[in-house]
């Protein structure tokens, strides 16, 4: 049985049909991307798998549970975690206050300071601005912290949507690299939505590319970066 598994999902904002179908598999310890233009599904496929939006119709299997009518707060307590597109960390409160925010259903004290310590050491930046507040920070700084807050709440499938948005390409490179030195490294199973479909097939196993709510091409990341209409569309081929 894969992690998580998506059904014939379709979702709704009022009349407008946003998904129309979508099914999708994780494997535990993938990195599988979704990728596709402006207003293809991506983040609300994300948003539908984590209870924001929910589905009107299919349903979503993670770790052997339905989760399709779950509450998205109880969603979080089964380990699905989002990093949201736009980063939308607290600007009022100090990076410290930010990464406990990310810990907020947790318990495990003990537990919670190692994986801070984690989060310091992959971003040594965020300890080196533990009490700036997270307005002030930078754009990469910013989503340094998105990502690590979202680690603190020891995700078993992390969803990160956007990542690389309105980063500079020093940046880009450094959050890549995170996010597979997260996968590989400490095994952490990874939903990637990224603009940037060249260097998201690069690192994902699997990928989706989504358009008008449709899934239109599955295959691996290899398949999908040599598929001549994903080249055309996406990876910028001519």
């Amino acid at each position: 049985m894969s992690l998580l598994e998506v059904h014939d999902i379709h979702t709704y904002y009022g009349k407008i049909h946003a998904l129309k179908g979508i099914s999708l598999t994780v494997e535990k310890g993938e990195i599988v991307t979704l990728i596709g233009g402006n207003g293809a599904g991506k983040t609300t496929t994300l948003n539908t798998i984590s209870g924001i939006t929910p589905a009107a119709e299919g349903y979503i299997i993670f770790e052997g549970k339905d989760i399709t009518r779950a509450p998205a707060h109880q969603i979080v307590s089964f380990g699905v975690i989002q990093s949201p597109e736009g980063r939308k960390i607290f600007t009022r409160l100090t990076v410290r206050e930010n990464l406990e925010m990310g810990a907020f259903i947790r318990k495990d004290l003990a537990k919670i300071a190692r994986d801070m310590e984690y989060v310091f050491h992959r971003f040594p930046r965020l300890k080196e601005r533990i009490n700036q507040l997270g307005g002030t920070l930078s754009g990469g700084e910013q989503q340094m912290l998105a990502i690590g807050r979202a680690l603190m709440a020891s995700p078993h499938l992390l969803l990160l949507d956007e990542p690389s948005m309105g980063l500079a390409p020093m940046l880009v490179e450094e959050i890549f690299n995170v996010i597979q030195y997260l996968n590989g490294e400490s095994g952490t199973t990874i939903l990637l939505v990224e603009q940037n479909a060249t260097k998201a097939l690069e690192i994902a196993a699997r990928g989706y590319v989504l358009q008008s709510g449709y899934i239109t091409h599955r295959g691996t990341g290899a398949e999908l970066q040599h598929d001549p209409t994903i080249i055309e569309a996406y990876l910028g081929g001519h």
